[in-house]
């Protein structure tokens, strides 16, 4: 039980010879701190000690506290008289470190990293990608911005012990990942889980991952790698994975169908992927661990399909449709929205070539001497660009062009416009078409989550690192950040304010650091009513006062010596 501190009091104002000794004392080969109220009597001619309370228990802010009080506990208003005792400044930003801290808890992340110096780095770098991404001298300076060192009990670092972090995250990549798991789902594992992989550029070629391929970033001129993600039907992430840049989408699919299988030690479960992910060699690799597929049709094989009598085409309605063939369901349906927007979008390019074929007609008038095959080569081009070629053929008739459509290749090419037909081979008890529609649509959580962190929200792009384990640390910091984002986004959807400028608002409170004397503190000031209900929404309570440790951050590479150079 906690000293009484009511008692203590009572017994030390009856003399003004109290003060509090503050020492340790070792048990069985351990030192731990000593805390006492001690009073001093002067007795026949000498003086004698009394211990009037030992409140070791106690936290070293109540002793800080009982110490300054005894120091005034004749008139407790000298404190303030006293101004040269007291200086206050402006102290670091507490509020969005603190709550993110709480949420990095609440998650469970916080346990699974451990409680290592590299662990509360790490953790430290997961944060920083939320209150202001950078590279990693950029999170040591954020460091001396904010407080860090405080609410996370970490010692004085740089940039390069947080490059030695990163290699401990991404030995012990595998342990955290089980740990997340384990503590999010238990024995409860989910029985649906999504997968999809994106490309992220490179600056600079030096990265050892880094090599050409299809960059979804459409950035030119740039390598890349590509990073797979899984996650659950919620979209939680699970397990983030890195590949070559030059690696196809099918290609990484194997290795999260083994993870699932002897890492986490999930059995017959569903693995949902895009069209272009889950195809033949997939759906055996799916079956050798007894697991199924939820996957979408390619437009050819939908065809197929129609030819072959499996599916017809009236059966596409905005209602779904199911239809079972050798042990495959196919669920059918057409969206009207998309048939419109697709429908739309042929129609404007064909606009384009009408109108580059005027533009052309119009050179060729005004210039005798300009060559028609040259104005044949321009329109043919574009077309190829717009993928228009089985539709649309431009023709000359002396030195005028003129487009022709094929109205019979037009309607082949429209009549499936908005239809899609998503296969499974999970079986009926397992899951209705709507619940099977319904994951496959999910596949847009994996999607969102891609978005999010190449955004400047968590910045996975560029990747500034060149070694492989520290780029398998960097998407692994990454996905851990989204975690969080995501717990913020969901507990703030209902506050009008985006998780940026969130953690933003939270960023502005700052302590205030109180020297009273020797005893200095931070007390944390009354956040703002926009605040206070980020606050509430999160479930965190800051404290009245955290502890100053007086820990000093400091940069490697100093800024003031590059400005000189």
């Amino acid at each position: 039980m906690r000293t009484n501190i009511r008692n203590i009091y009572r017994n030390i104002c009856i003399t003004d010879s109290v003060y509090v000794d503050i020492g340790t004392k070792k048990v069985k080969g351990k030192v731990y701190p000593r805390y006492l109220i001690r009073e001093s009597r002067w007795e026949n001619g000498g003086s004698k000690q009394r211990t009037v309370a030992n409140i070791s228990d106690c936290s070293l802010e109540e002793v800080i506290a009982i110490k300054l009080a005894l120091k005034y506990k004749g008139n407790i208003t000298d404190v303030l008289r006293d101004i040269d005792e007291i200086h206050t400044e402006q102290g670091l930003s507490v509020g969005a470190v603190f709550s993110l801290f709480k949420a990095a808890r609440d998650l469970g992340i916080a346990k699974a990293l451990g409680n290592s110096e590299n662990a509360k780095l790490s953790l430290w770098m997961i944060l920083a990608r939320l209150i202001e991404p950078g590279s990693r001298l950029a999170n040591v300076r954020l460091a001396q911005r904010h407080a860090a060192v405080d609410v996370l009990g970490l010692n004085n670092f740089n940039e390069d012990d947080l490059y030695g972090a990163m290699d401990w995250i991404e030995s012990d990549q595998r342990r955290i990942e089980k740990r997340l798991f384990h503590a999010r789902y238990g024995e409860k594992r989910p029985t649906l889980y999504l997968y999809d992989v994106t490309s992220s550029y490179l600056e600079g070629e030096k990265n050892e991952y880094a090599d050409w391929g299809y960059n979804r970033d459409k950035k030119k001129g740039k390598k890349q790698i590509v990073i797979g993600l899984l996650t659950d039907d919620e979209g939680w992430p699970i397990s983030i994975e890195v590949f070559p840049g030059n690696t196809s989408d099918v290609k990484t699919f194997a290795s999260q169908v083994k993870k699932l299988a002897h890492e986490f030690g999930c059995e017959s479960v569903a693995l949902v992927g895009d069209r272009g992910m889950i195809k033949s060699d997939q759906m055996d690799v799916l079956a050798e661990q007894k697991f199924y597929y939820i996957t979408a049709t390619t437009k050819s094989q939908m065809e197929t399909l129609l030819k072959q009598g499996t599916i017809q085409l009236e059966l596409f309605t905005e209602e779904l449709c199911e239809i079972e063939n050798e042990g495959i369901r196919y669920i059918l349906r057409k969206n009207p929205v998309r048939a419109s927007e697709i429908g739309e979008s042929r129609n404007e390019k064909m606009e384009t070539i009408r109108k580059l074929i005027e533009t052309e007609n119009e050179y060729l008038e005004d210039h005798k001497r300009a060559k028609v095959i040259t104005a044949l080569r321009n329109v043919e081009a574009r077309i190829v660009k717009l993928n228009l070629s089985p539709l649309v053929k431009v023709e000359s008739s002396g030195r005028t062009l003129a487009m022709k459509i094929d109205d019979t290749a037009l309607r082949e090419e429209s009549y499936l416009d908005g239809c899609y037909v998503i296969r499974t081979n999970l079986p009926v008890d397992r899951g209705s078409m709507e619940t099977i529609h319904g994951r496959y649509k999910d596949l847009a959580n994996v999607e969102w989550a891609f978005r999010t962190m190449k955004s400047d929200e968590i910045e996975l792009r560029p990747i500034n690192v060149r070694l492989k384990p520290r780029t398998r640390a960097h998407a692994f910091i990454a996905m851990l950040s989204y975690i969080i984002e995501k717990r913020l986004r969901d507990k703030w959807k209902d506050i009008n304010i985006t998780v940026q400028e969130g953690i933003h608002e939270l960023s502005s409170i700052n302590c205030i650091t109180v020297q009273v004397g020797a005893v200095k503190y931070n007390q944390i000031p009354e956040p703002r009513e926009i605040g206070s209900k980020l606050l509430g929404a999160l479930s965190v309570t800051l404290p009245k006062a955290i502890t100053c440790s007086n820990v000093r951050i400091s940069t490697r590479k100093k800024l003031e010596l590059k400005r000189k150079k």
